[in-house]
């Protein structure tokens, strides 16, 4: 028991470090890089995406890897303490696996062809570019319910309690969180890019505002 305990603390410790180096990257992308890229001149542009991009690519996509990974592994460990696995948790969990999925599936396929400058890059580049401002999107709620689901419970019912059901799988804020969770994902696979995360400040106030609402979901419903 005491092995698992150190091991979840460490756990904790690189889950953190790795999901700062995404997050933080993620924010680098969205909000100083796609703005610099917008203005630089085409040899400019061009020595970022040879040079530069595919590095920070590089750190990218494997913090995203290793912070789902040890999520995983976190998930798993408190799974086994009674009242930790919440509805909270639960949707943080479920919006931090689809930003992983995004970076794999969609985001690095895509800018792949951005980079090496196929003809249909434009393509790609729009669907990299709608999935890293969901990612960035998702980001604020996710980042919310990691902090919220370990220091409050009121309202964040659980899911597991005594290796059976809890009440949080009869929670409203359960079901209505996954199924916008849904929406807002499909809208990436089948959908564009819409006035309400297409600039630096419409992703900021939405993600702010989806945070609220989350908030308000779990907290009274």
């Amino acid at each position: 028991m005491e092995y698992f305990e150190y091991w979840s603390q460490v756990s904790r410790f690189l889950h953190v470090l790795f999901g700062i180096t995404w997050i933080g990257l993620l924010y680098y992308f969205n909000f100083v890089g796609s703005g610099y890229l917008k203005l630089a001149t085409p040899d400019a542009k061009k020595d970022v995406l040879q040079k530069h991009q595919p590095n920070a690519l590089w750190y990218f996509r494997w913090a995203a890897m290793f912070t789902f990974v040890t999520g995983l592994y976190l998930l798993w460990y408190v799974s086994e303490i009674p009242l930790a696995y919440n509805v909270g948790i639960s949707l943080g969990a479920t919006m931090a696996t689809i930003m992983f999925l995004n970076v794999w599936l969609i985001i690095w396929p895509n800018q792949k062809k951005v980079i090496a400058g196929t003809d249909d890059a434009a393509a790609a580049g729009a669907k990299a570019a709608l999935a890293s401002r969901t990612n960035t999107l998702f980001s604020f709620p996710m980042l919310y319910f990691m902090i919220y689901s370990a220091h409050i419970n009121y309202g964040n019912d659980p899911l597991l309690v005594g290796g059976n059901f809890g009440p949080g799988w009869f929670s409203y804020s359960l079901w209505v969180g996954t199924a916008l969770i849904v929406l807002i994902e499909l809208n990436v696979l089948f959908g564009k890019m819409n006035k309400w995360i297409e600039s630096v400040k419409a992703v900021i106030h939405s993600g702010v505002a989806l945070t609220i609402f989350y908030a308000l979901l779990v907290y009274y419903f």
